[in-house]
This record gives C-alpha cells, sequence and structure tokens, in this order.
C-alpha cells in the first residue's frame, strides 16, 4: 500500500465520480467506531449497499447498525472483501498489519479514509462548519446545528456525541450547511495527520488548544503545530471564530488569511457576556457585541466553558444573519448532549450525572459548573482515569488542582493499564495522596465494585454524584441508582 507523503493524504484514490451512485458496495473497516457507524448510516441514506467488520461488536453500535439494516461481520478476515466491494473505507483502528488491510494492499481495492469519505459523500457541495479544539467540540457542534434547524436552514451535520434534540449524531440535511466535529486525532494508519485537516472548513470555530492525546503527539507544541495547518488552509472567503480567552489561540489567529471573529469572556472579543446568572434551572446573560448589547439569552447550558461555546454560536449565527428570534428560541429548548452533564436519574433526592470530562482541564471545568449549577448540595466527584492521555503519567500533577470544587472525591484504579509503559503509567492512588494533602475528602479504590458500595454507603439526600468517564466505567451509573432505589 502506497505510504509516501502526498499518496498518504489521498489513500488510494477511486475515481469518485464514477462510483455507481446504487447499488455500489462500500465496506467500512472499524464500523463500530461511533463516527464510522453514522459514516455507514449516510452511506445507507444515499443509497449504497453498505457492509462493515469490527473486532468488537456490542451495543449500542451493533444495534444502531442493525436498525439501518446493515451487515457487520466480526472479527477482521480476509474473506470479508469477497464479494469485492467498490470502496473500502477504512477506520483509524485498522493497522497496516490488520488481515483486511494486508488483503485490500494485495487486491489493489481503492480506499478512503473516515474524514475522506465524509467530505466527499456528506458535504461534498455544502459549506462545510467544522467545530475544533482540545474541549467542547461535541457540545459546540451540537449546539451549532440545533440553532441552525431551529432557524429553518436544515443543516446537515456530524458529532462526536448524541444531541438529544435530534437523538441522532448525524443527518445529511438539505441546507447548505453542514456542521462537522473537526476531530484533531490521526485518520488512519496511512495517514498519522489529525482528520480536521480534510475538511475545508468555510467557517472554523476554535474553541481551545491544550496538550491531549499522549499517544500520538509528542507534546503541546505538536498539537499547536497541527492547529497552525489547519488555520493555514482556511480560504481568505472563509472566516475563523476564534476564543481569546485561550492564549495560544489568540497567538495563532493573527496568522489566518481569512476574517477572524473573536468570541470570550474577557473583554478583548468581539462577542462577550455579562449578568450571567443561574436561576430557576437556567443560565440567564446578556450577550454583547462590541461592547454593545445583541441580545439577552436563556439556556439550559452552565458553567464558564458552555457560556464560552454559546458564544461561539451566537457569533457564528450573527455571521449566517440568523434571526435573533430563532437563536434565542434555539438556546433555550437546547436539551444537550448524551454523556455531557447529562442527569442519568435521581433517587431519594440523590442526581446522578454523567460526564465525559477526562482531560485536567475538562474535569476541573465540569466540577466547577455543576457545583453552580446545584448550589448548596453535596458533591461527590466520581472520575475514572481511562483516556489514552489520562491513563499515562503526564497530567498525574495537573490532576491534582482539578477537583478542589467537589466535596467528596472517589477514584478507582484505571482500566486497562496493561497497555500503557510502567514507567509513563498514571497512579490514582497517588493522586488520591495529593489531594488529601490539598485538604480534599479523597478517596482509592482498587476496583469498581469496591467504588459503588462505597458511594452506596456514603450517599444521602441531595447529594449530586457526578461521574466522569470517557468510556462505560462499568455501568457504575445505573448500578448506582439501581442499588439506591433498593435501600
Amino acid at each position: 500500500m502506497t505510504t509516501t507523503d502526498d499518496n498518504n493524504r489521498k489513500g488510494l484514490l477511486p475515481d469518485l465520480n464514477r462510483l455507481p451512485d446504487s447499488p455500489g458496495h462500500i465496506h467500512l473497516m472499524g464500523i463500530c467506531g461511533t463516527a464510522m457507524a453514522s459514516l455507514a448510516g449516510i452511506l445507507k441514506q444515499k443509497g449504497y449497499n453498505v457492509t462493515g467488520s469490527d473486532q468488537d461488536v456490542y451495543p449500542p453500535m451493533s444495534i444502531f447498525l442493525e436498525k439501518l439494516s446493515i451487515p457487520v461481520l466480526s472479527g477482521y478476515r480476509t474473506e470479508n472483501l469477497d464479494p469485492r466491494p467498490d470502496l473500502v473505507i477504512v477506520g483509524n483502528v485498522i493497522t497496516r498489519v490488520n488481515p483486511e488491510a494486508v488483503e485490500l494492499a494485495r487486491l489493489n481495492l481503492p480506499y478512503l479514509s473516515l474524514p475522506q469519505a465524509l467530505k466527499h459523500f456528506a458535504f461534498k457541495d455544502k459549506q462545510p462548519i467544522v467545530i475544533c479544539g482540545t474541549h467542547g467540540k461535541t457540545t459546540t457542534s451540537s449546539l451549532a446545528a440545533w440553532v441552525l434547524d431551529v432557524a429553518g436552514r436544515d443543516p446537515g451535520f456530524m458529532i462526536g456525541g448524541i444531541p438529544r434534540n435530534f437523538d441522532a449524531n448525524f443527518k445529511l440535511g438539505n441546507g447548505r450547511h453542514f456542521v462537522i466535529e473537526g476531530d484533531e486525532y490521526d485518520t488512519a494508519f496511512f495517514d498519522k495527520g489529525p482528520k480536521f485537516l480534510h475538511y475545508a472548513p468555510w467557517v472554523a470555530i476554535l474553541t481551545s488548544i491544550e496538550f491531549d492525546h499522549a499517544d500520538i503527539y509528542r507534546d503541546l507544541d505538536h498539537v499547536i503545530e497541527n492547529f497552525r495547518k489547519l488555520i493555514n488552509i482556511m480560504k481568505p472567503d472563509g472566516f475563523l471564530i476564534a476564543n481569546m480567552d485561550d492564549p495560544i489561540i489568540a497567538a495563532e489567529a493573527v496568522s489566518a488569511k481569512c476574517p477572524v471573529i473573536s468570541y470570550g469572556l474577557s473583554k478583548k472579543a468581539l462577542f462577550t457576556a455579562k449578568d450571567i446568572e443561574i436561576k430557576e434551572g437556567l443560565t440567564h446573560l446578556t450577550v454583547m457585541k462590541n461592547d454593545k448589547k445583541h441580545m439577552g439569552l436563556s439556556t439550559t447550558l452552565y458553567g464558564r466553558h458552555n457560556i464560552s461555546n454559546l458564544l461561539s454560536v451566537v457569533a457564528l449565527a450573527d455571521l449566517l444573519g440568523l434571526s435573533p428570534k430563532a437563536v434565542s428560541k434555539a438556546l433555550v429548548t437546547f436539551e444537550g448532549v448524551k454523556r455531557r452533564q447529562e442527569v442519568v436519574g435521581e433517587s431519594h433526592s440523590v442526581i446522578v450525572l454523567d460526564d465525559f470530562a477526562h482531560h485536567p482541564t475538562a474535569v476541573k471545568e465540569t466540577i466547577n459548573a455543576v457545583r453552580q449549577r446545584y448550589e448548596g448540595r453535596r458533591l461527590i466527584a466520581v472520575f475514572e482515569p481511562r483516556s489514552n492521555s489520562s491513563r499515562r503519567n503526564i497530567f498525574q500533577v495537573q490532576y491534582a488542582q482539578s477537583f478542589n470544587d467537589a466535596d467528596i472525591v472517589m477514584i478507582p484504579e484505571p482500566p486497562l493499564m496493561e497497555k500503557i509503559p510502567k514507567e509513563e503509567r498514571f497512579s490514582s492512588r497517588q493522586l488520591v495522596e495529593d489531594l488529601q494533602k490539598n485538604g480534599l475528602n479523597a478517596h482509592y479504590f482498587p476496583n469498581t465494585d469496591q467504588l459503588l458500595e462505597a458511594m452506596v454507603r456514603e450517599s444521602r439526600p441531595n447529594d449530586i454524584f457526578l461521574i466522569m468517564s470517557n468510556g462505560g466505567f462499568d455501568n457504575i451509573h445505573k448500578r448506582l441508582l439501581k442499588r439506591l432505589q433498593g435501600d
């Protein structure tokens, strides 16, 4: 398979204009990833004959694909490419020694990466609105799609989470715009650059730049280098909506060839917010544009990071000429995103929240937001270090400053530690000791079963359990609720 720099970016490009509209056969390797499954749904809607394979076929993606009548082959085997597909889409979980990847090369089949396929099949003739940054991509993408939808623009979208207003993370849409979450993770084994470089944004929203994804990025400079590439590929007739509260973004945005629209909670941005207060379950605020009142808003979102995300979407809506009435309606009816400060359930006045936070900054901001939203109630932060970065010791010291607003902190032993070199491993026990030195009521647990028992013992009426992980966390949310309901 070709691996030169030029062809790395292209893959083995077929003549996509000659690919039959239907019933052309497209096979997806690694189909059970959230984005790959959504792409499969898009292709199915467009009339293609879609098949896929994956090593681990289990809910919810297995059910999602079954409902779409897309056959999924369990395990990677050479015979999965028989009958011969017209095109293969290679997910970034696939290595070059994967049996199907080897067979793909032997058969000399045309193939694309996920972002290449998305660009061609989902938004080739549309204006892409690409949401990028270390934090806030999913919420901002979901909010942008909802605002456009309420305004009658019928956008397409592809999002890394599930917006509750749509109950789906993709839609083709008939409008001019396509909202895409611009992931900075690598594209495929034949293209180690970030996915967002393939999307050629008309508008890019840049929320934040921090070090993350330690399994593919060397350091912060390496991360900045790739976001710099994103800014550099913006065309002069495009727009960069940039968070000026982030000093790295502020420094990098000056090199943009296109107009830069600034937002942030500081006064140095074009779009800012003031008079922020939480009242009767809603956040109320005044949005300022160029130091003048732009509009008053109420929203279900809460926390400084989410108000920042909201400002970026208000800036986008202003750019697109959306009516203030539609923007206001969308923001107050936005139901959020599954696994982002999501209320999983309540029992005996105990609320259980689920959040995807795993980076130290995200953990800190999420805890702070929940503290403000549920003022006066005891906040128990339960954190599973599960991501490729959080299981490494690169953030060991930083995490010790992330839990200050919690009343109690509970941290289990990280899973899958055998995949991390010993000298690089994160220590939950060490973090708990550091938190205790900082005066926090913190506790370590060797496994989730012991953690669950402690959560049940500790529970009191009116408690808030904030459970944070980028994985399933051994279904501890629902297990906790079941135990509380039974007691």
